[in-house]
């Protein structure tokens, strides 16, 4: 009877481990059931890749069929409104089809063909240029997935028969429609898609990196890195710099000086490692640099650049570039390298962010300094309004002179 009520009691009790082999710890079960979820989720995103992929190829395709067909002309100017009511009739359960969507896959399709003829380049040339963008094993930090894609796809054939990248099929649409409303050419477009693809940016996030003209900023830092590193490290180090940063997102009084703008960046810590790109850790706000006899120094802000491998020494001006600022950061950085550099670590390099420069200035105090420094500017909120405000009334004074 006894074991009767036991087994009962079993039967009956909800689902619990009961057993478990002396082989078998806790941990190990919790790590391989962590391990299923990570697996699991990584499937779900495989899953949704291929599905957006497959729907991208279609818009494609049907932009690609509006052009090659002349639609508009052979079927008048109602033919977008009877292809979205015929395809909707079709696919009641699909909103992909409305005539502003249907146009953009038409404008899709038609913004990369326009730029294969615009540049007389062959087709094949342009999946070279993605290739460069899109390396399919370069060793840099990219997901498995994307190290994978060979992004060649745009191959030798008529420009009006160019087929979707596959890369392009990592880029949810509406972001493919940002990119090529607003884009003004294809190395602008496969930058931003580029970065969507690799750093999984959301639109908004989009949105702001265009709207601040990040494929204009990225890289165009003056600096002296093309003689003061190796061929190689010097073009990464340089795209790793912008110019200007957009410190848009800090309230400052109206006199403010570099102690105020440091407070304020350190302060919104995480907004400033956003501005400043991927890839950048903080290390510290005026670490203290102890030389071997004692003296000590204080750069403003350390970073490390974790695919680099290497320390970027920030000093925060908030006045106009001057010659001296050189000076004193290639010292920074000499000491970085002495003090803070490691083993497997590249060389450090500088930055020096301020409120204005004359690149002239800039290019000729940097001629001879031996450590890789560059600089850049920054702009405020304030800054922007007023160039704003400066466009509209500029505007405004050319419709009147044209009234």
């Amino acid at each position: 009877m006894g074991g009767q009520d036991l087994n009962k009691k079993e039967s009956t009790s909800k689902p619990s481990l009961v057993y478990r082999d002396g082989s078998i710890t806790d941990k190990e079960y919790v790590e391989w059931l962590s391990e299923l979820k990570q697996r699991f989720q990584h499937s779900q995103a495989k899953a949704a890749v291929r599905v957006n992929a497959a729907l991208l190829e279609f818009y494609w395709a049907l932009g690609r069929d509006i052009i090659q067909k002349q639609a508009e002309s052979k079927w008048g100017s109602g033919f977008f409104n009877q292809l979205s009511l015929d395809m909707r009739t079709i696919f009641p359960n699909d909103t992909g089809f409305s005539v502003t969507n249907l146009k953009y896959m038409k404008r899709w399709y038609a913004f990369y063909y326009e730029q294969v003829a615009n540049r007389q380049q062959p087709a094949d040339e342009i999946g070279h240029q993605l290739e460069d963008v899109f390396p399919s094993s370069s060793g840099k930090d990219l997901d498995t997935t994307i190290q994978q894609l060979h992004v060649d796809e745009i191959r030798q054939q008529p420009a009006d028969e160019l087929e979707m990248p596959e890369i392009f099929g990592l880029v949810p649409w509406f972001h493919h429609v940002d990119i090529f409303t607003k884009s003004q050419s294809l190395d602008e477009a496969l930058f931003y898609i580029q970065r969507v693809a690799t750093e999984g940016w959301s639109r908004s996030w989009l949105e702001d990196q265009i709207a601040a003209k990040l494929f204009q900023a990225q890289g165009a830092a003056v600096t002296n890195f093309d003689r003061a590193l190796p061929a190689p490290q010097g073009q990464l180090a340089q795209e790793i710099l912008k110019n200007p940063y957009h410190f848009e997102f800090l309230t400052m009084k109206a006199r403010y000086d570099e102690h105020d703008l440091e407070e304020a960046l350190v302060s919104n810590i995480t907004r400033f490692l956003l501005e400043l790109g991927k890839g950048f850790s903080f290390v510290g706000r005026q670490m203290e640099l102890q030389m071997p006899g004692g003296q000590t120094f204080f750069p403003d802000l350390v970073f490390y650049h974790i695919p680099q491998h290497r320390y970027v020494i920030i000093e925060l001006k908030a006045v106009k570039y001057v010659p001296e600022f050189a000076g004193k950061l290639n010292f920074y950085v000499t000491a970085a390298d002495e003090l803070l550099r490691g083993e497997g670590d590249n060389q450090s390099v500088g930055l020096i962010i301020c409120k204005s420069t004359d690149k002239t200035v800039v290019e000729w105090s940097l001629k001879d300094i031996n450590k890789p420094l560059g600089v850049a500017t920054y702009q405020l909120q304030e800054v922007v309004d007023r160039t704003v405000a400066e466009l509209e009334q500029r505007q405004k004074q050319q419709d009147q002179d044209n009234a």
